[in-house]
């Protein structure tokens, strides 16, 4: 009951947002995209210990969240890519928000480079899948298509890059290690925006 009254009050605030959002010429896509950049900023306030300004600017990506839904649905643009995209986005601020609350308050110059190429790896890593799963929940792709998806850095292609850092780290010098989580997470984080960027195309000429 408190789910659907919830949900009820929910759809109702987003219209009314969309209606305002509505008369400024940016697409619903745009505002989902737009989310990203206070997310970035919010990231960067937590690992630098500011939390109430990192709280607003998570506010604010969440408030662009609800932007475009509702533009979307105002101005009758609600589309399987629209919400492939929002889904896309949203998991990247969450990991955004999680990563940084872990990394709250924690000095920078103490962080090794690492443990920043690992927590890039970890995000890399779960969007390449879910960047696939989720075409196919949405009904943004057919299962061919899916089937035809790219995939420039797969499972394999990362576990040989970490396992080789892992040895030339005992061999010879831990540094390489860091070179090699870098390297996997710079090509998983290029096979997150390949993917995504093959969604974009194939829906567009559908």
């Amino acid at each position: 009951m408190l789910k659907s009254e919830f949900a009820e009050l929910a759809e109702r605030a987003s219209i009314g947002i969309g209606i305002v959002f509505s008369r400024i010429p940016i697409t619903p896509n745009a505002w989902t995209v737009l989310s990203i950049v206070p997310a970035l900023a919010g990231f960067w306030l937590l690992v630098e210990g500011s939390m109430p300004e990192a709280l607003g600017c998570f506010a604010l990506s969440a408030l662009l969240d609800v932007v475009d839904g509702g533009v979307a649905r105002v101005t009758g643009r609600v589309t399987a890519l629209g919400a492939y995209l929002d889904g896309m986005i949203d998991r990247l601020v969450e990991a955004l928000l999680l990563f940084g609350l872990m990394l709250y308050g924690v000095e920078t110059f103490i962080i090794p480079g690492y443990a920043w190429a690992a927590v890039v790896l970890f995000s890399g890593t779960v969007m390449t899948s879910y960047a696939r799963a989720y075409a196919e929940h949405r009904k943004a792709l057919d299962e061919e298509q899916v089937k035809r998806m790219p995939g420039f850095l797969e499972r394999a292609e990362r576990l040989v890059i970490i396992f080789a850092g892992m040895v030339a780290g005992c061999l010879y010098s831990p540094l390489y290690l860091s070179y090699a989580l870098a390297l996997a997470a710079l090509l998983a984080s290029i096979t997150v925006i390949q993917r995504i960027s093959y969604v974009i195309r194939t829906t567009s000429k559908a």
